[in-house]
């Protein structure tokens, strides 16, 4: 299985670019699906694939040295499809990360390590990573750059205490920051989330 997907416009004439990162059990396939639902058209995809198709094996608060060696590997995935995209010319200004469940958490968790003016960030159903926040290991500033978080207030695997943590730190760091919360037990993407994101941050 190839470590990177591309699809949409080619890098060289794109003006704009998204990282699109899956969930655990999913595949960088799966997730350049989305380009049928989220205004997509003109820009160049990129979409990692995990080894094992996870990109951490422990929870995304289980204590930081469990998740630590493949989570290092994953953010380096992620990286290396960010420096491509720089490399051909592309600002950071229009560079999107967009990830469901495990590639929710990590766009997010990439964006903060390397917080600039991107934009956007899309985490369908995600949180910063780690046992415990830890703010003095972001650094950097979003300028403005708008993330938009959604989720359920019941979902399984994301608390929605996290989410809201998540929140205030990206915003203390300068990010416009958007939750959508749902109250329904359901681990997907909706339509709701879709439409707010395709009005408010890729038109």
């Amino acid at each position: 299985m190839t470590d990177l997907i591309q699809a949409g416009k080619d890098l060289k004439e794109a003006s704009s670019a998204a990282i699109l990162i899956h969930g655990r059990g999913a595949s960088a396939q799966s997730i350049i699906s989305l380009k049928s639902y989220l205004k997509l058209k003109d820009f160049a995809l990129l979409a990692p694939q995990a080894e094992g198709n996870t990109w951490y094996p422990y929870s995304f608060m289980a204590p930081d040295e469990s998740n630590q060696q493949s989570l290092k590997k994953s953010l380096g995935k992620i990286q290396k499809a960010f420096d491509q995209i720089v490399k051909k010319g592309i600002p950071t200004e229009r560079i999107y990360l967009i990830g469901f469940s495990q590639g929710a958490c990590l766009s997010l968790e990439f964006a903060a390590l390397n917080a600039q003016k991107l934009g956007g960030v899309v985490a369908f159903t995600g949180g910063l990573i780690g046992e415990k926040l830890q703010p003095e290991k972001y650094k950097g500033n979003f300028d403005g750059t708008p993330v938009f978080i959604g989720s359920s207030n019941r979902d399984f695997h994301v608390p929605l205490t996290r989410i809201e943590e998540s929140a205030q730190l990206l915003e203390k760091m300068g990010a416009s920051v958007k939750t959508l919360i749902f109250d329904d037990p359901e681990h997907t993407i909706r339509e709701e989330e879709l439409e707010w994101v395709n009005e408010h941050l890729l038109s």
